[in-house]
């Protein structure tokens, strides 16, 4: 694993696969870096893959309580893209995809292009007090002694998924001590989504090929953020592949290379 220096000094750890043409993902949340493995090794048969551990799951950085913004985020992914040394193609998936869309309103000549899968921006102010209580009943779990119940209301109430799936995750992701451990950045890292607010205006100056990626079977409010982005973004391409949801890149991953290297083969130099 390697390390880049972020503006403000802290160090980034970045795990660098394979040769070529340089593509840099951004993980989604309740990950520790690693979840991407299986997609960056097929990446990595022809590109250089960069994947960065976002600080938000650092839970180094998290012990002494520090908070973490997308926008400090952001400035990590372009460290990555700059310490590259040509243009990247970078991949953002859920809240990753946040992060990435505000690297790129921030520095566009570091990129290629883009390809973004559902990311969770918010594209309307919500209900006043909504996303307030959402984190507060989410933080009262914790404090509580039960993750998995935080997990279950983020799930549920923040990302919008069926009460089964909600269950199922926050079941799971109380029982396995690596992923228990990070549903308190997983909650942090909504409410820094929520802290961000809505920015359709900046995103809809972003010029780099970007593919809005998505899934059929994925909850509905991911869709319409989707449709929202693609209404504003003009360099944007939508894509939805069949019979995939959120998770498709830990279920399907060749699926997601596929759209990758798609554009990857359009906008990268050989």
């Amino acid at each position: 694993m390697d390390t880049v220096i972020s503006a403000d000094g802290t160090d980034i750890p970045v795990y660098d696969e394979g040769e070529g043409p340089v593509i840099l993902m951004v993980h989604p949340g309740l990950d520790d870096g690693t979840r991407s493995k299986k997609l960056a090794a097929l990446l990595a048969r022809r590109h250089r893959v960069l994947r960065l551990h976002r600080r938000q799951y650092r839970l180094d950085l998290k012990a002494d309580g520090a908070s973490c913004s997308i926008g400090q985020e952001a400035q990590d992914v372009l460290a990555v893209a700059r310490a590259a040394g040509e243009p990247v193609l970078v991949y953002g998936h859920s809240s990753g995809g946040v992060v990435t869309l505000e690297a790129l309103t921030s520095e566009a000549s570091l990129f290629a292009g883009a390809v973004i899968f559902e990311p969770p921006a918010m594209i309307e102010s919500p209900a006043a007090g909504e996303g307030g209580e959402i984190l507060a009943r989410a933080r009262a779990a914790i404090d509580a002694g039960r993750p998995g119940r935080a997990m279950r209301i983020f799930v549920r109430q923040g990302v919008g998924m069926p009460v089964w799936q909600a269950t199922l995750m926050g079941t799971v992701a109380a029982s396995v001590a690596r992923l228990r451990r990070l549903i308190p950045c997983q909650i942090d890292d909504f409410e820094a989504i929520q802290r961000l607010g809505v920015r359709l205006d900046a995103y809809a100056r972003i010029t780099v090929p970007t593919v809005l990626l998505g899934g059929d079977r994925s909850p509905a409010n991911l869709a319409e953020r989707l449709d929202a982005l693609g209404q504003v973004m003009r360099a944007s391409e939508r894509v939805i592949m069949p019979h995939r949801d959120h998770g498709a890149d830990l279920r399907a991953p060749e699926d997601v290379a596929r759209v990758i290297e798609t554009l990857a083969d359009k906008v990268l130099r050989r």
